[in-house]
């Protein structure tokens, strides 16, 4: 069980009260369960008691009124011993982070270094997983639509890269510099103008408005 208890709040459907815990990074819930069989013992034995009283001058009267506010049916309280039971049975979904202290569920939990998605060291791997996923999705997406081909073609235009260089136009292929005269080389994508975003077909100047191409 965890140090300390997650932000919590009482709620009550009509079987009882139980615990709703919240992760304190994207406010997620997580429910306990409400003592069923206790709620259905304790409605029983009320209904027979306040039966047997019903008749009986002032007695019956107060049975009656005080009915709705201790039934579990009603109640939006927990005693702290039924708190700490709704918590024993939601404690080992979260999980608290030793740099945030956070109490977080395990959509926001890396288990492999013992962080928060916040905090891991493997941030930048979790990113470049979920942008992996993400990609897939949408090309799974393009596909069912027929849209495949299209997307295959947007994506083979923007991957390529110019590779002459500015000065002299030698072949810089992916370096840095140009192996012929020095010159730091920009390898910007082409397919469109920053400037007016006409498509220039990787030509060094844009068609409609002259801005020279792959400038930083």
């Amino acid at each position: 069980m965890q140090a300390r208890m997650a932000r919590y709040d009482v709620r009550n459907d009509g079987a009882g009260p139980y615990a709703i815990f919240y992760c304190d990074r994207c406010s997620r819930e997580f429910r306990s369960q409400p003592n069923v069989k206790a709620t259905v013992a304790q409605t029983v034995t009320r209904s027979a008691f306040s039966g047997l009283l019903r008749g009986v001058p002032v007695i019956g009267d107060i049975v009656d009124s005080a009915s709705p506010i201790q039934d579990p049916r009603y109640m939006t309280t927990l005693t702290p011993e039924q708190l700490s039971a709704a918590w024993s049975q939601m404690a080992a979904v979260f999980h608290e982070c030793p740099t945030c202290r956070q109490l977080v569920c395990p959509t926001d939990w890396d288990a492999q270094s013992g962080f928060c998605s916040d905090d891991t060291p493997r941030r930048q791997e979790i990113a470049d997983a979920q942008a992996q996923q993400a990609g897939a999705m949408v090309k799974g997406f393009a596909e069912a639509f027929g849209l495949g081909d299209r997307l295959r073609d947007a994506t083979q235009t923007q991957g390529e890269t110019i590779k002459a260089c500015v000065s002299c136009g030698a072949d810089t292929k992916t370096a840095k510099f140009c192996p012929n005269c020095g010159t730091p080389v920009l390898q910007a994508v082409i397919g469109t103008c920053g400037t007016c975003g006409a498509e220039t077909k990787g030509a060094k100047f844009c068609p409609e408005c002259g801005t020279k191409q792959g400038a930083a």
